[in-house]
């Protein structure tokens, strides 16, 4: 039987790469994003890919729009399979350097928006008795960083509520929920994050393509678990924050300084955190593998400053 998925955050990055995984299976596909332009976009590409594509604009931030989301959804292909929520925003800079405007619309848009997209789609699976809720949550959802401090806030949100979720629908069969948190994912989020940190931000090492994220999402939407990340560095990265806090914690702030934000200098901007910048949608970012080489060589000195401190 054909799936019908709906995606949220399908105009770019993960979102796009996960809609186009489904596309090419021939589902009919609901993308929803707050930009018109980068939907029309993306529902060529889909098209092309093999899905039969409806076209739904949503803010996931306003519940009403959401609820417009799944009814379109409804009406056009009776029912809904699947829903993949991965819209989010984000924005760099230490906690009192980002204007609480700023701060407040990041969380706002990652913990309301998964609420109300939750808040929907399990109206919709008890419905019709079956259905899965797939969660792009992210590993910032699991440690904790500076310069990151409303998208860090916003996941640990984001993750907690899942998991009340997984624990609310254990009793009804047919009706799954299921997190995938990736690590660094090559997709324009960064370039396209709210600035506040004077530097330009960027994906730390490792980095990962999107469609390998899209593929672990179209995964658990064939067997649902209830936790999936995607990432080399994940599990060791979570590791060093739990059990060597004090090590983390030295460490951390010069790999970010390092890894994580650029030397191209930026004024201070909300990038798409209030409004969508279409022009800078788009399934891949700039960062492949290349662009990592020059930091071996440091990486490997922050290292060794740990491993004297774990010394110590």
């Amino acid at each position: 039987m054909t799936r019908v998925v709906v995606v949220t955050g399908a105009s770019s990055g993960i979102g796009l790469a996960t809609a186009r995984a489904f596309a090419g299976q021939g589902a009919r596909l609901v993308i929803a994003a707050r930009s018109a332009a980068g939907l029309e976009v993306a529902e060529g590409i889909c098209t092309a890919d093999g899905g039969d594509v409806l076209v739904v604009p949503t803010d996931v931030s306003h519940a009403d729009e959401v609820e417009a989301l799944m009814e379109a959804a409804v009406h056009r292909f009776g029912r809904v399979d699947v829903v993949v929520h991965a819209a989010a925003v984000l924005a760099y800079g230490r906690f009192e350097d980002v204007p609480g405007e700023i701060f407040d619309r990041v969380v706002t848009v990652n913990v309301q928006g998964t609420a109300n997209v939750g808040r929907s789609a399990l109206r919709v699976f008890r419905r019709q008795g079956h259905g899965t809720l797939i969660v792009v949550g992210s590993l910032l959802g699991k440690i904790a960083t500076p310069y990151l401090s409303c998208y860090v806030t916003s996941k640990w949100a984001v993750h907690g509520l899942t998991r009340s979720l997984q624990i609310e629908t254990r009793s009804e069969p047919g009706i799954e929920v299921a997190l995938v948190w990736p690590g660094s994912v090559n997709t324009p989020v960064y370039s396209q994050a709210g600035n506040y940190a004077g530097r330009a931000g960027r994906p730390p090492p490792p980095v990962d393509p999107p469609e390998r994220v899209a593929r672990r999402i179209v995964r658990l939407a064939d067997r649902p678990a209830r936790s999936a990340s995607v990432g080399m560095a994940n599990r060791l990265t979570l590791f060093g924050f739990h059990w060597l806090p004090g090590v983390f914690d030295a460490l951390v702030t010069p790999l970010m300084k390092v890894g994580v934000l650029s030397r191209d200098e930026v004024e201070p901007q909300a990038g798409n955190v209030l409004q969508p910048r279409p022009a800078g949608n788009s399934e891949y970012g700039r960062w492949g593998r290349h662009w990592l080489r020059p930091l071996a060589g440091t990486a490997v000195a922050v290292a060794a400053v740990g491993w004297k401190l774990r010394r110590r």
